[in-house]
Parts: C-alpha cells; sequence; structure tokens
C-alpha cells in the first residue's frame, strides 16, 4: 500500500478486489483500485479506466478546484443508464489520476470489497472502531431532564469522532423519545433509526439513534440507545463531559 498528497487530496493504493453492479451486471471488477480522500472525512475510489466493463457515454463536463476539469460519462448496463454517473480527470493537475475513472457511489446498485457488500462510501484504512463494556455511569440530559442513566453502558470509540455511549432501552427514557423519520447510514455500524427528544420546551429532532441489525463487527451495540454529545448534555461519572465541535453538531 502506498501514500502520496497531491496538492489538497491524499492519494493511497488498496489491495482490495473491488466490484460495483448496476442492473445486475458487473459495472468495474478491479484489484488496483486507488483510494482518493476528496474529502476529510472518508476516501472515495478511483479506478484504472481498463477495468471498467461497463459501456461509458460522454455526457458533460465538471470541475474541481483541486483535480481540474473533468469529463462526466452516463454509465449503462443490464439495461439501466445512470447519467454522470462517472467522470474522468484525463488533464488533471493531479498525474496519477489521469488515467483514473471515478463512479458517483449511490448511481451503482451495489458495491463489494472481495466478496462483502459494504455500504456509504468505501472504508476507510486508517478508521478503527472499538466497542467496550464499561461500569462507568452515564447520564444524559436534555434542557435539565434526565433522559437516560446507566451505570452499564457500552462505549463505542471511532477514529476522528468523539467517545459514543450507547445505553440498554430500559435505561433511556423512551417515553420521551419520538421516532424520526431520519435514516442515517454508516459503512462501519450499518442503518441506524433516529429519535427526537421532548421535553417540557418542544421537541429536539434527531438527538438519539440506534441501530437495530448492526453489521456484524459491530454487533456489540446491537439495540443500544446512544445520543449526540454534540447537541445534549453528558454525564461521566457525575463529572459533565465537553460538548464536542464535529460535522455531526
Amino acid at each position: 500500500m502506498t501514500t502520496a498528497t497531491r496538492g489538497r487530496i491524499r492519494i493511497e493504493s488498496s489491495a482490495k478486489r473491488v466490484r460495483g453492479y448496476l442492473g445486475g451486471n458487473l459495472v468495474v471488477d478491479c484489484t488496483a483500485a486507488v483510494l482518493v480522500w476528496e474529502k476529510p472525512y472518508y476516501p472515495t475510489y478511483y479506478f484504472p479506466a481498463g477495468d471498467v466493463v461497463a459501456d461509458l457515454t460522454l455526457d458533460g463536463t465538471a470541475h474541481s478546484p483541486s483535480r481540474g476539469e473533468a469529463e462526466t460519462y452516463a454509465v449503462r448496463a443490464g439495461g439501466r443508464t445512470a447519467p454522470r454517473a462517472a467522470l474522468r480527470y484525463r488533464e488533471s493537475p493531479i498525474e496519477a489520476l489521469r488515467d483514473l475513472v471515478r463512479f458517483e457511489w449511490d448511481a451503482v446498485d451495489a458495491w463489494f470489497e472481495e466478496d462483502e457488500e459494504v455500504f456509504v462510501h468505501p472504508r476507510d484504512p486508517y478508521t478503527r472502531v472499538d466497542i467496550l463494556p464499561s461500569s462507568r455511569r452515564v447520564r444524559v440530559e436534555v434542557d435539565g431532564v434526565t433522559v437516560a442513566e446507566s451505570t452499564n453502558p457500552t462505549l463505542l470509540f471511532e477514529t476522528g469522532l468523539p467517545v459514543r455511549y450507547y445505553l440498554p432501552k430500559t435505561h433511556v427514557r423512551m417515553d420521551l423519545l419520538e421516532p424520526s423519520d431520519t435514516v442515517t447510514h454508516c459503512p462501519y455500524k450499518g442503518t441506524a433509526q433516529t429519535w427526537s427528544v421532548r421535553t417540557g420546551d418542544g421537541v429536539q429532532p434527531d438527538l438519539a439513534w440506534a441501530y437495530r441489525l448492526p453489521v456484524p463487527e459491530s454487533q456489540k451495540v446491537a439495540g443500544l440507545v446512544a445520543f449526540y454529545n454534540e447537541k445534549l448534555d453528558i454525564y461521566v461519572d457525575d463529572v459533565l463531559q465537553e460538548r464536542p465541535k464535529t460535522h455531526f453538531g
């Protein structure tokens, strides 16, 4: 695995076999994919043009301040057409990108790393998730109202994010939680249902979540409820925690 930084983005080779499908047909099959951190939070895959097996039809252009001018392509496979679903920076100031093709992640029906389906975006090789049982006392307050309290929390440590405190539902005031239409997705944990919290001052949206059926590596948090540290007060062993600043705040 090699790493390089070009301009404002980071580039790294991957040894995983990566495949994408559209309409049940293979779009790309690659064992030499390149991870490109276009955003600071997670990477995306770029592929050698020779590993693209779908039909690509030029349908526009796009511009990136760091990557330059791109050609965009409609992708055709399995009787389906996805417009502007792929792009290529043939004359990019970043030479390493010129012979590579990137697909819009959501324009493809399914992605696989080796034989495991992955969701949301490629998994960052530098992100680690540790899930540990704890006996620390955790109390969650919203507008001065205790919404949850437990001495049996499960702590989830994820690279680049604050610790998340997952609590048993029996230790949460579920009568104060109202189901939300918001659904969140995480490549490391799965799909989460979300709740808003009702207090005397009204309803505060999307403060809590739970993974009913998390991905296998995160099974320890199945059915447990967590709260956004950024948006409410959490006490650990009776000490008020500072609200972290993240893109979830």
